[in-house]
């Protein structure tokens, strides 16, 4: 089974290298690679990638002209895809070498799945595995059980509305379906969330693989982080949630409807943020946007 990834990218270089040496290393070989620079400061990407691409037919590097910003680049990778399934990687987190053989595995089994998931590791800057409250919650609300499993409906819509506990980068779509329901404009932190949901809210299904095959990079500096300290992401998360709820309220789910409007763990996870919100800032009013996500 061919299978594109594509590789959005702007950030750190040497992550960046990590991150497209672990699609090089899978033991599932038939993939192509597209890597779309976002107007890095920086030529060694580019000569980074012409000296791959010079051995390896499969690897695509493109600058765009313009900064398109996370989501208009993630839009035109969807746009250029072919192959029957795709996976849109992060420029910091690493494929282990099984991965693309699991997904090869599941959509074969299930060919008429919608999306695929794996077991996740989250790992900091140094590749040191690390547990963060956040992600503490996200395994709490995952799937249990040591088997593939296919989730699907109402009930995998409440369980992400509790809580999101798939990470974005190690998610495999099927291509027609993806490229069909796109990624939702003017979403920059939960626009991952945004399209699984409208996957299931359509009908689709997910193929769950406990099975360890991927590693997430989760470190100070990403924008999410940012966003997060500052209360941005919330903001986002508020609209988010408040739209959903009314979205499956209209579709008769209203089990969903009810976990999207409490979003419990996304509510936690600012109430986890306050201390370090308040230490980086310096001033009361500075938690006051994750407060008010805390309270809803």
């Amino acid at each position: 089974m061919q299978i594109d990834v594509v590789l959005p990218y702007y950030g750190d270089v040497d992550l960046m290298k990590e991150a497209a040496s672990s699609i090089l290393n899978q033991t599932h070989e038939d993939w192509r690679l597209l890597v779309l620079d976002d107007g890095y400061p920086s030529d060694e990407p580019q000569r980074w990638f012409a000296e791959i691409s010079a051995r390896d037919e499969r690897v695509t590097y493109e600058r765009n002209e313009v900064n398109l910003g996370a989501n208009g680049n993630y839009r035109k990778g969807l746009g250029r895809v072919t192959a029957p399934v795709t996976v849109v990687m992060g420029a910091d987190d690493v494929m282990l070498p099984d991965y693309l053989r699991f997904v090869s595995e599941a959509f074969t089994e299930f060919p008429d799945a919608a999306v695929f998931e794996c077991g996740v590791q989250v790992v900091d800057e140094h590749d040191r595995a690390v547990t963060p409250l956040g992600d503490v919650m996200k395994a709490r609300v995952a799937p249990g059980g040591a088997d593939r499993m296919r989730l699907a409906g109402e009930r995998l819509a409440a369980g992400l509305m509790h809580g999101n506990w798939t990470y974005f980068p190690s998610l495999a779509w099927r291509t027609d379906v993806v490229q069909n329901i796109g990624f939702r404009e003017g979403l920059d932190v939960v626009q991952d969330l945004a399209m699984l949901v409208d996957v299931v809210s359509e009908g689709g299904s997910m193929v769950y693989d406990p099975r360890l095959a991927f590693l997430y990079r989760r470190h100070s500096e990403s924008d999410s982080s940012v966003r997060a300290l500052d209360g941005r992401r919330f903001a986002e998360e508020r609209f988010f949630f408040a739209g959903q709820a009314e979205q499956f309220s209209r579709q008769g789910w209203p089990r969903a409807a009810r976990a999207a409007r409490m979003h419990l763990t996304s509510r936690l996870n600012a109430l986890s943020l306050v201390p370090a919100s308040a230490r980086a800032k310096g001033t009361a009013s500075s938690v006051m946007p994750l407060l008010r996500h805390v309270l809803g």
